[in-house]
């Protein structure tokens, strides 16, 4: 657990990716098994602890400090586990039934998959006498590390490409070898390392169809790159509005998977009926509405009402039928596709659609056009369809996993833009524990201010001094790490779209919202109303 604690210690400090590679890979080259297996699921965000909560770890530091000194010490520092760490005192036992200070030991500190296993066999009762056992045995960085392991808020600037990028790094393969095989295997990995360092065969996917493999993602289209790229090489089609899934079908096993490889199956039972294929598939999973031989897409408000939901309920189903728009297939009938071009394996997608009616199902279109100026035109009615953007695909594009630079880029619509004023400000997380990052801000509803949306990155590190600064100087109340403050400073914010929100006191919420300017200049009055915002909202959102 030191060693882990280490490293976590050393990459939040870190800055540089390559750094953080070296530090990663040098780690899971000299940590035993399953420690190493257990820190890449940590670093990977595949480490699953749910006996251990925020809330729990809160109350330990109540119970040693006391409910205001703790809520003001972590309202300082900003960090749940850094402000534990340091608080701690060993030789301190919250017990009412304690004489005196706590005996000492000479226990060692617990290995990483000590404190793993533990966990998972530890009922939820014994839980949090097990962790304060161990907060007592390790040092403030080693506490440190152990809270944000088993909250899994580790924070320390690592991608979980970039940790599956160290691994491969430590076996001499390459990444996307480590992703393809990457689902198939569980923590602490033993078959993953014993390929990579120990000679032994590559892990082996299995007899069945129903696995997760890495989806190709495309790179955001800078424009001035049009000219140089030859329109007759790529094929264009909408990037619409939902959620990008891979459906993975074969013999008695559905399943759903987010882009991330999160399995969502149990949420879209309507999806999985309709299923009966033995298939790959790689689409847009969003709410849809059939009349007929019509089928309306609903706003992505729409689609939110069924994500993250524990009970699916028939009324849900009802009023918000899913629907999976397929752009590409990477298994058909058990055959591997991917090293086929985008045009053959499209060909290939076409025809299996064709063979009968496949319900819940339809393709993406293909976009027409001959020069950039035609798509040019297409795309700038894109909002007003309630569709993202386009897709721009090279026709010679094989399939392969993460975001190579030049097959597929991805040309989303103009971000729109409105004046807000800052009304709350929240401590960040991370290297932003100390300062206010987090700003919730609102426009104008008569004489009143009511929040739309709430954004946190879009400044550089200079306008974040000040910013930190000026909510300090402008506090007019405070709720843990929270304040408000006076209406003074204008925002202009960048979003993507507006819906309808019942979160909200104004009734509507900013999709994608990030600061764009800072409007040192403007008077607050000036901001933008609510009513501009309202305006925007999609005629079918009610």
């Amino acid at each position: 657990m030191q060693r882990f604690a280490e490293l976590l210690d050393s990459l939040a400090f870190q800055p540089a990716r390559n750094a953080k590679l070296r530090l990663i890979t040098t780690y899971l080259a000299a940590t035993p098994d399953p420690d190493r297996g257990y820190a890449l699921a940590a670093l990977t965000g595949t480490l699953d602890l749910p006996n251990a909560k925020p809330a729990l770890l809160r109350e330990f530091g109540v119970q040693r400090l006391g409910e205001t000194l703790f809520t003001l010490s972590y309202d300082y520092v900003g960090d749940l586990a850094e402000t534990l760490s340091l608080v701690w005192d060993a030789s301190v036992s919250p017990d009412a039934d304690s004489t005196g200070p706590r005996a000492g030991h000479n226990r060692p500190p617990p290995s990483l998959g000590e404190v793993v296993d533990r966990l998972r066999l530890t009922s939820k009762r014994e839980t949090p006498r097990l962790i304060e056992s161990w907060l007592d045995e390790l040092d403030a960085t080693g506490r440190w590390a152990l809270i944000k392991l088993v909250t899994g808020a580790l924070r320390v600037g690592v991608s979980a490409r970039l940790a599956k990028q160290a691994a491969a790094d430590l076996g001499g393969v390459k990444v996307d070898d480590v992703e393809e095989v990457w689902h198939g295997l569980k923590p602490p990995y033993k078959p993953l390392f014993d390929w990579l360092t120990r000679g032994a065969p590559r892990p082996a996917m299995g007899a069945t169809t129903a696995m997760f493999r890495p989806l190709m993602l495309a790179n955001p289209l800078d424009e001035a790159e049009l000219p140089n790229l030859d329109p007759q090489a790529y094929r264009a089609e909408w990037k619409w509005d939902g959620i990008r899934v891979q459906l993975a079908a074969g013999g008695e096993q559905r399943r759903i998977f987010t882009r991330g490889g999160d399995d969502a199956t149990a949420a879209f039972p309507d999806i999985v009926e309709a299923m009966d294929f033995d298939a790959v598939l790689d689409g847009e999973l969003l709410v849809a509405q059939s009349s007929g031989s019509t089928l309306a897409i609903a706003p992505f408000n729409d689609l939110q009402q069924r994500l993250n939901r524990k009970t699916i309920t028939p009324k849900m189903l009802r009023d918000f039928p899913a629907h999976v728009r397929l752009y590409d297939a990477l298994f058909l009938a058990g055959e591997d596709l991917r090293a086929l071009s985008f045009d053959e394996r499209r060909t290939r997608l076409e025809a299996w659609f064709g063979e009968k009616p496949r319900g819940r199902f339809d393709l993406s279109p293909l976009i027409r056009f001959t020069t950039w100026d035609e798509l040019t035109e297409l795309r700038a009615g894109a909002r007003a369809a309630e569709i993202e953007g386009l897709m721009l695909k090279r026709a010679d594009s094989v399939y392969v996993s993460g975001r190579p630079k030049g097959p597929w880029f991805k040309w989303k619509r103009a971000a729109l833009t409105a004046d807000c004023v800052l009304m709350y400000a929240q401590r960040g997380h991370g290297k932003r524990s100390s300062y206010y990052s987090d700003y919730t801000f609102g426009c104008w509803r008569g004489e009143e201010l009511v929040p739309v949306g709430k954004a946190y990155s879009g400044f550089t590190d200079e306008e974040l001094l000040r910013l930190d600064k000026w909510v300090r100087d402008h506090t007019t109340n405070r709720f843990g790490p929270v304040r408000e403050v006076e209406p003074g400073l204008v925002l202009e914010i960048a979003f993507d779209a507006v819906q309808r929100s019942t979160r909200h006191k104004s009734g509507v919420a900013m999709r994608f919202p990030r600061v764009h300017r800072i409007r040192w200049d403007k008077p607050f009055a000036e901001a933008d109303r609510l009513d501009a915002l309202t305006r925007l909202l999609p005629a079918t959102s009610g």
